[in-house]
């Protein structure tokens, strides 16, 4: 493990989406005053959490360059995505730029710039595919991605690794699905989420609008996937070069059992409806992971309760609809 007094310089790429403000959050917690944090989105601005945000496209490889020569990080954790699947599906070009050539550019400026630096890669379970239907997936499960969002995903993975064979120091993590407070509408838990809080403001009928809710999916709390990626920078120095580290419960939760948890969580009469154009999965589909590497090697272990996540997606939700109200 590192050194407790070594200072760290962290750079976090596409810091304003969902995982960014808690991922901060957890590395301030973690480190103290030790840890120098830099966050970047394609926009400049701030934020309460983050802090001033620097503007960088990940998928401009000369601005990279520059960022990372000038910034001389320790670490780099790269979150930049087009987060919710089916933004990236429905434009694969820009998904596979943002998804395939920004880590590609951030490996590269990484051994020109800066290459003492350890690359904290963010990509998705779901480069698994259907393969992480049979049985939970492990690192060695073989990668099957059926959308673009998820080959993006994988192509990055497999482009990184053979960078690793270059000199790049680099962490692959593979995280299933997460939820928390923070997360947009895009996502299915925060949706029932939202749909329940307009109907408790008044704001929208009793009637609760969804798609197929027989998928089940392996969630976890984005907290507790903050904290797995803070452990893999406390831990870098320990880390092999390329190891790729699965970020998952292990159980399935089928979707509908998710829904009838938030309606427990609300005194309002609700209907639902099924609504096929909000389908997102087919009604067989499991995706499921195994995360023993990362617990062996993190000393890492989920720790909030998922009836907690619920619970918290929620007032999150009942939160902004009310400031919306007033």
């Amino acid at each position: 493990m590192a050194s407790a007094s070594a200072p760290l310089r962290i750079l976090i790429t596409g810091a304003t989406g969902f995982v960014g403000p808690h991922l901060a959050a957890a590395i301030r917690q973690r480190f103290g005053d030790r840890a120098e944090l830099t966050a970047t989105a394609l926009d400049a601005g701030d934020d309460a959490v983050l802090g001033a945000i620097k503007a960088l496209d990940v998928t401009d490889r000369d601005a990279v360059e520059a960022m990372i020569g000038d910034l001389q990080p320790t670490h780099l954790v790269n979150l930049a995505a087009l987060a919710a699947p089916a933004a990236a599906n429905a434009d694969p070009a820009l998904g596979w730029r943002v998804h395939l050539d920004g880590p590609r550019n951030l490996g590269h400026a990484i051994l020109a710039a800066a290459p003492a630096c350890v690359l904290v890669h963010i990509g998705s379970g779901l480069a698994y595919g259907r393969t992480a239907s049979d049985r939970p997936a492990t690192e060695q499960t073989v990668l099957a991605p059926r959308d673009d969002y998820g080959a993006s995903k994988a192509a990055a993975d497999l482009a990184l690794g053979a960078l690793v064979a270059k000199g790049l120091r680099c962490v692959r993590f593979r995280p299933f699905n997460h939820t928390g407070p923070g997360q947009t509408d895009a996502f299915v838990v925060p949706a029932f989420a939202r749909q329940i809080a307009q109907i408790e403001a008044g704001v929208a009928p009793p009637l609760l609008r969804v798609g197929n809710l027989d998928g089940q999916r392996d969630f976890l709390d984005v907290r507790d996937v903050a904290a797995a990626y803070v452990e893999a920078i406390a831990r870098s120095e320990l880390l092999e070069p390329g190891l790729i580290l699965n970020v998952a419960s292990g159980l399935p939760r089928r979707i509908g059992d998710i829904l009838q948890q938030l309606l427990a969580l609300t005194p309002e009469p609700i209907d639902v409806q099924r609504d096929p154009a909000r389908d997102r999965a087919d009604p067989a589909d499991i995706i499921v992971g195994d995360a023993t590497r990362a617990c062996t090697l993190l000393d890492w272990n989920p720790t909030i309760d998922f009836a907690t996540t619920i619970a918290d997606v929620l007032n999150d939700q009942r939160a902004r609809i009310g400031r919306r109200a007033e």
